[in-house]
């Protein structure tokens, strides 16, 4: 099978031809975490789980597949201090940053679980940028909708701390600039990685301006992080909305999830924006999760936030890559993102596709349908909290037009 005999037009099927944005670089595959290994609790080295390879792989299979000659490909720069400063402390930024240039050690580390080696900077700031080059050009029009294969990942970075293999918020720098920079109002982040966005809840959670809704693994990682009962705070509170789903999750828990909890929350907050934390690693061949979803899941997760984004703020729509470490499986998940944010399907099929969708226990089951009903209830509150600060809003300007 070669790329230069594009499977998608002559055999895939196409759908409305949407312009839609890819963004990637072979700067970030060189982001060298190091080896997970412990001497004294007898983990002998082996590879980190976040590996260039699943990366790498997505990547490929977009290219033999024909579907990359049918994107637009986007030009990134190096995300700016300015950039950067708005999520994360001047000094956190200063410390890696030194550190990346110091070449006397093998490896440095940004906090828990986030190793880096030499020149780790450039290439983190190479991500943030590439994934406000895809938000830019959506916002300018350039493209309807945008992909950004961005590596390292971003959504469990805090403002003063690297946390489980993110660097800088790759998601909240681009909600950050959305917000500062091109004077937007209100942006969501719909966050469905496996792990609990934990560093783009906290960089949020007291501001009105930014809906983050995320569907994760119970419990998972960060520990302790991700419950239902964090809704935000200060002129936050409402707009945090965490959807813990047991393990074992599958098909029905995602479906059931999207339609009772991020579509109503949706609505209700009326983005002019939707940005996406997507992490593969829902997955059911994942090794750091223990849920059971399929690339079709993924396929229509992102059907429901392009119906969304058509329906709320004229089909403005970024896909920013987060964690997935299967790499058997992630590539055929990413492709399926990838065919459905550009309405264009190929003729790759998912091989693994039959099996996981035949395993028992694939429909919703009573415990998941209870814990979506915990979220359904934050829902109600961001409602509330909404048509308060429309009602606020009005009578400020009712005041400024009288003045």
């Amino acid at each position: 099978m070669s790329s230069a005999d594009p499977m998608a037009a002559a055999e895939g099927e196409v759908h409305d031809q949407m312009k839609t944005g890819y963004w990637w670089d072979e700067l970030c595959f060189w982001h060298n975490p190091g080896h997970v290994k412990s001497m004294s609790r007898f983990i002998e080295p082996t590879k980190h789980w976040e590996s260039a390879e699943t990366k790498r792989r997505i990547h490929n299979l977009v290219v033999v597949s024909g579907l990359a000659q049918q994107l637009v490909s986007l030009k990134g720069q190096h995300a700016t201090l300015e950039d950067l400063a708005r999520v994360h402390d001047l000094d956190y930024i200063a410390r890696i940053k030194a550190m990346s240039d110091d070449e006397t050690k093998g490896h440095h580390e940004a906090g828990e679980g986030t190793t880096f080696s030499p020149g780790a900077y450039q290439v983190a700031c190479l991500a943030a940028g590439g994934a406000l080059a895809a938000m830019e050009a959506v916002l300018t029009g350039q493209v309807s909708a945008a992909f950004a294969l961005t590596r390292p990942p971003g959504h469990h970075a805090e403002r003063d701390e690297g946390r489980g293999f993110c660097i800088f918020n790759n998601v909240a720098i681009c909600a950050a600039a959305a917000l500062q920079k091109h004077g937007l109002q209100r942006v969501a982040i719909v966050d469905y990685d496996v792990h609990h966005g934990n560093g783009t809840q906290h960089i949020f959670e007291s501001s009105n301006q930014v809906l983050f809704v995320s569907i994760h693994q119970s419990n998972n990682y960060p520990p302790k992080s991700g419950y239902v009962t964090e809704t935000g705070t200060g002129e936050g509170v409402g707009y945090t909305i965490n959807c813990p789903l047991p393990p074992g999750s599958g098909s029905g828990a995602y479906k059931s999830a999207f339609e009772r909890v991020v579509v109503p929350a949706l609505m209700a907050f009326q983005p002019e924006l939707i940005l996406v934390s997507s992490g593969l690693d829902a997955n059911y061949q994942d090794p750091l999760a223990a849920m059971c979803l399929s690339s079709e899941d993924f396929r229509a997760m992102i059907k429901t936030l392009n119906e969304s984004a058509a329906k709320l703020c004229g089909g403005k729509l970024v896909v920013l890559h987060e964690g997935g470490y299967s790499e058997l499986y992630s590539p055929f998940c990413g492709l399926a993102v990838l065919e459905q944010l550009s309405g264009i399907r190929t003729s790759v099929q998912d091989p693994y596709l039959e099996e996981v969708s035949g395993w028992d226990y694939q429909e919703l089951q009573l415990h998941q349908h209870m814990a979506i009903g915990k979220a359904e209830k934050v829902v109600d509150l961001l409602r509330v909290r909404c048509h308060e600060h429309a009602h606020m809003r009005t009578s400020a300007e009712q005041k400024a037009g009288d003045a």
